[in-house]
């Protein structure tokens, strides 16, 4: 009989790649991992690895049974939560994982409302990206994730992750006050292809944004300073060293003196913000409540519906 924990395993090994990667996710040793593979192979009757140069693939038969691995993962999370729905699981602690400003929007609210409405649940924040928080998931490192749409990230029909939409913000172009375009209204993203610009590092989701819309834009930008802190993207943009596309909420309390802010022409780039679950854990007694509250305190508050910092009245909104 197949033995559960070596399927989640064979899906860490499947999801990165490498035996050592997949061991440091499980908090495993390379070489345990290595002889449950070859536990699950004996089980199986078939190879369903492949190890190269570059890591480690799944062979015919081991994508077969990583397809089923999805569906009975998620099948055993179900049951947990069944269980402790029997057992009241009115009490425990949720770890999740946020990026910086989605900690702030919405978790840290979140965390306000479970104090009054499930006062037994107890939340643990990490500040992760996106693209870092999506994995602790899979690994069971953490319960929910609060994340980024980017590109390569797993999509919302992901049989590993259940997602639940929380909010859409866009981003606002950012330039010095000397600026020959400070007194615009709007700014077309076009008119920034010849400025040096300041952002995100790659890997970064909101990399992904900028450096899309101005591909979108027709140009490729001249990214010369990187930095994941947006309040030094703002401060490099005040000291004249360049332009920046920063999200909306990220720009909420933070001294815009030496910049202004203003919304780009024509259709905004945006990031979509959303929770992530393993699949078939999201009506956990402990989760849902904080799904839920996640999504009450994305709601009409959201950052799409907040004012544009400095933006002049009577703008259109996007």
């Amino acid at each position: 009989m197949i033995e559960a924990r070596r399927l989640h395993i064979l899906r860490a090994v499947a999801d990165h790649r490498t035996v050592t990667a997949a061991a440091a996710a499980l908090y495993l040793t390379p070489s345990a991992v290595s002889q449950q593979l070859t536990a699950l192979e004996q089980e199986t009757g078939h190879r369903l690895v492949e190890r190269g140069a570059k890591g480690v693939r799944l062979t015919p038969a081991g994508e077969i049974l990583l397809s089923h691995t999805n569906a009975v993962l998620a099948q055993l999370e179900r049951a947990e939560a069944e269980l402790a729905a029997y057992g009241s699981g009115a009490a425990g602690t949720v770890t999740v994982a946020s990026f910086a400003t989605g900690i702030a929007q919405v978790v840290a609210p979140a965390v306000a409302r479970l104090a009054v409405t499930a006062p037994g649940i107890r939340l643990r924040v990490q500040d992760a990206e996106g693209d870092a928080s999506l994995p602790m998931v899979l690994d069971r490192q953490v319960d929910v994730a609060v994340a980024v749409e980017y590109r390569g990230a797993p999509p919302a029909d992901d049989p590993r992750l259940a997602h639940v939409p929380l909010y859409a913000e866009p981003f606002d172009a950012v330039v010095p006050v000397s600026h020959r375009l400070a007194d615009a209204a709007v700014i077309p993203l076009a008119d920034l292809a010849k400025d040096p610009w300041i952002g995100p590092y790659p890997g970064n989701p909101c990399h992904d944004v900028v450096v899309l819309a101005c591909e979108t834009a027709g140009f490729q930008p001249r990214l010369e300073h990187s930095s994941d802190d947006f309040r030094a993207v703002v401060a490099l943009a005040a000291a004249d060293a360049g332009v920046a596309l920063v999200p909306r909420s990220a720009l909420q309390g933070m001294d815009l003196a030496g910049v202004v802010v203003r919304p780009v022409d024509g259709v905004a780039p945006t990031r979509r913000v959303f929770a992530a679950v393993r699949r078939g854990a999201e009506e956990h007694p402990l989760i849902r409540p904080v799904l839920e509250a996640l999504g009450e305190a994305a709601g009409p508050d959201a950052p799409g519906e907040t004012a544009r910092p400095d933006a002049p009245r009577g703008t259109a909104e996007l």
